[in-house]
């Protein structure tokens, strides 16, 4: 792959890598990083918990600020579940149904780490699994946005039922999801397109012209 191929196409995989990694850790490790969230006026609580102003839905936990600020976090594990009521003891619930998919995003944050490793090579044959690993990661990143859309609409639907899906917003993970998507894919086509380039140009290079070869003939030995 040649170099100016073989620079963008390092630098969009480690771009998506990153933001997956950042994006994988979530809560409630990283506070910030959740996939959805919903701001209340201290009416509504999760089932057994006192009366909160926030709530945060991440890939292994969600967290919830209470009326005095202080953030407060779920257990962590894959697939959790969760119910929240407000003071005229109406509820809903999010079932883990709609959380184990979430651990699609580690896979692809290692995926997307297979993918840079071999992007550093100049072979053909590897610039060839590097652009495929590339796509396979950008194919998991889009099938981790499409569970975050899920996540997100089905949490907004179910706040409306308690007066609150117009505070219903996506978190700072949905939209890095989204990125990094955008940039595997870029990564994707840059591999391809450095390794067509390279083969085009070693298989000129190998060739002697036609031209060349006819007045040969004429050489003296």
């Amino acid at each position: 792959m040649t170099r100016a191929f073989c620079i963008p196409a390092i630098f969009f995989l480690f771009s998506a890598f990153v933001l997956l990694f950042i994006v994988s850790i979530s809560l409630p490790y990283l506070t910030a990083m959740d996939i959805t969230r919903v701001h209340t006026d201290g009416t509504v609580q999760v089932t057994g918990d006192q009366p909160l102003s926030q709530l945060r839905l991440g890939i292994w936990s969600y967290c919830f600020t209470d009326l005095n600020g202080n953030m407060v976090c779920s257990d962590t594990g894959h697939g959790y579940s969760l119910s929240i009521e407000n003071s005229a003891n109406n509820s809903i619930s999010i079932g883990s149904s709609w959380t184990l998919g979430l651990a699609i995003h580690p896979v692809a944050c290692g995926i997307s780490f297979i993918a840079l490793l071999f992007s550093f090579s100049q072979h053909i044959t590897v610039t060839l699994i590097a652009s495929l690993i590339s796509f396979l990661a950008a194919i998991l990143a889009v099938i981790a946005f499409a569970i975050d859309i899920a996540l997100y609409a089905y949490f907004k639907n179910q706040m409306g039922d308690l007066g609150f899906d117009g505070d219903t917003i996506t978190g700072p993970g949905f939209w890095l999801t989204f990125a990094s998507m955008i940039l595997l894919f870029l990564a994707g086509f840059t591999v391809c397109c450095g390794r067509r380039r390279r083969r085009m140009s070693s298989a000129t290079s190998a060739t002697p012209s036609s031209k060349a070869g006819f007045f040969a003939r004429f050489r003296r030995n």
